[in-house]
This record gives structure tokens, sequence and C-alpha cells, in this order.
């Protein structure tokens, strides 16, 4: 059981649990999902974690199907710049390894935008927490249980 699965269930969210085989080769955790499902990518959402102005960390949450916008993202939150997180604070804040970061369940809870693109869905698939693991739940529960916000913050890729 991983943090993000017991949030869900502590919260009594609906939710479903999907596992596969995760190839240690793969050279993207999120495509490797799509893949491995067999499900759209623009359903399947990456979560990145992003060092704005250099003073705070925020998870930005987008389709695999696109790329996040580090200009929208620093937009959003009020700041001037956003840059990619190093990878070492972002496993020791979020206590997950990357390509099994979840926005849920993380041991310091972190500002979260999610990309508008998610309320287009009844549901969407999040990483649970651990490679080879994702959750799929609804969008609007997400945001509930992360405190998250909705805005365009994905560029095409």
């Amino acid at each position: 059981m991983t943090p993000a699965i017991n949030a869900v269930r502590k919260a009594k969210i609906t939710h479903q649990v999907h596992e596969y085989a995760h190839d240690p080769a793969s050279d993207s955790y999120g495509l490797e999902a799509v893949e491995k499902l067999g499900l759209p990518a623009d359903r399947v959402f990456k979560t990145l974690v992003v060092s704005i102005d250099n003073l705070e960390l925020v998870v930005g949450v987008v389709p695999v199907s696109s790329m996040l916008s580090m200009k929208h993202l620093a937009k959003t939150v009020g700041a001037k710049k956003a840059a990619m997180a190093n990878p070492a604070d972002v496993e020791r804040v979020t206590g997950y390894v990357l390509g099994g970061v979840s926005p849920l369940g993380q041991k310091k809870r972190l500002k979260t935008i999610i990309d508008a693109s998610a309320q287009t869905f009844s549901t969407i698939y999040v990483s649970a927490g651990r490679r080879g693991m994702q959750i799929e739940l609804s969008p609007l529960d997400l945001k509930k249980l992360t405190g998250a916000v909705f805005a365009d913050i994905s560029a095409a890729s």
C-alpha cells in the first residue's frame, strides 16, 4: 500500500488501482503507463515538481500527451520563474521516487495545479506512488484531496 492509495481510501474516494510490470529501461514513465495499460495519453497525467522563484516547490499535473509550460505555471502561482526541481529535493519532500511521484499522499503537501484539460474527463489516471502503478479517480476528487486548482498549464508537446 502506498501513501497515495491510503489517502484516497481514508477519504472514502471512489478509485481504481491499475498495475503493470514496470520496465527499468523505459525512457518515459508516463508513456509506459499509457502503452501498458492501453489508455489514451490525454487521460494519463504526470506529476511534475517545480521550483518557483527558487523559493518553494509546486506540483504541476499535466497529461502525458503534453509538456508542462513553466511560463503558464509561474503565472498561475504569481511567480516570475519556474524550473524543474532538483530530483533529490523532490524525493525528500514528497517521499516518492522519481517515476512514482504521486500528487496524493506526499510527505509535505505541496501547492498543486492540475491542468484544466483534466476537467473534460470523468476519471483520470495519476501515479499511485510507485513505478508501475496508476490510480484512476475523478479530477474533482483529486482537486479536493490535494487542495489543487485547475489552470491551463500545459504546452503541446
